[in-house]
């Protein structure tokens, strides 16, 4: 790895250096509606429609939420009530970064600059990296791109941004569906999967792949 010296390293915030809890606070959200039996699945359907709305054209993140709980709650019989969406999106920028992530990504921050790639809101993310601690050159959201990724157009935003060709870039990522494929189709340089048991593995469109952000300053020879 110590070969490729990536002009920029960017990051998926949400899942891989933000402890993401969407299904904690749906499990919580959802206890007295919900049988224990079948919260797995619901956990599971919320966060599989919310990977579908992304999907279509741009719109506030909170709309996301709400209607990927709508569809969980209707695909499961239960009632969805217009507060649950407020409740879970009040709750996101409370949350902080994996117990891994702070000192080997300060570490990496004094070799390289680091990048934000997120699913998010331009007034919903700041919390969150400034529980991550370390400096990053800038972090771009979905709402100023117009899209989500999987889409490309975030990514693709993101270079112009920069000012460079995604073979001079590293991206790092838990999650094959929103990222790891689109920037292996796109030819980042190189492609970290950062191994959270968010998915099932699908390794062929990563180059790398760590247990967590501890595993990243040796993985660039620092």
């Amino acid at each position: 790895m110590a070969a490729f010296k990536p002009k920029f390293i960017t990051f998926d915030c949400y899942g891989t250096l933000i402890y993401f809890e969407m299904a904690p606070a749906a499990r919580a959200l959802y206890a007295d509606r919900v049988r224990p039996a079948a919260m797995d699945r619901f956990v599971r359907d919320f966060s599989q429609y919310r990977l579908d709305e992304v999907l279509h054209d741009f719109k506030p993140y909170k709309d996301v939420v709400a209607n990927a709980l709508i569809r969980t709650c209707k695909r499961n019989g239960i009632e969805y009530r217009d507060s649950d969406a407020d409740t879970i999106y009040a709750a996101i920028p409370s949350w902080g970064p994996h117990p891994d992530v702070v000192a080997p990504l300060m570490r990496v921050a004094q070799e390289f600059p680091l990048v934000g790639l997120t699913n998010s809101m331009i007034d919903l993310i700041p919390p969150g990296i400034r529980s991550l601690k370390a400096p990053f050159h800038t972090v771009i959201t979905a709402e100023e791109t117009g899209a989500y990724k999987p889409h490309m157009r975030g990514f693709e935003v993101m270079l112009d941004t920069l000012g460079v060709k995604a073979e001079e870039v590293m991206h790092v990522s838990s999650s094959f569906r929103y990222d790891l494929m689109t920037a292996a189709d796109m030819d980042f340089g190189a492609r970290v999967h950062v191994d959270r048991n968010h998915e099932p593995l699908c390794s062929g469109y990563a180059t790398h792949q760590i247990k967590d952000i501890g595993g990243l300053p040796g993985l660039l020879g620092l």
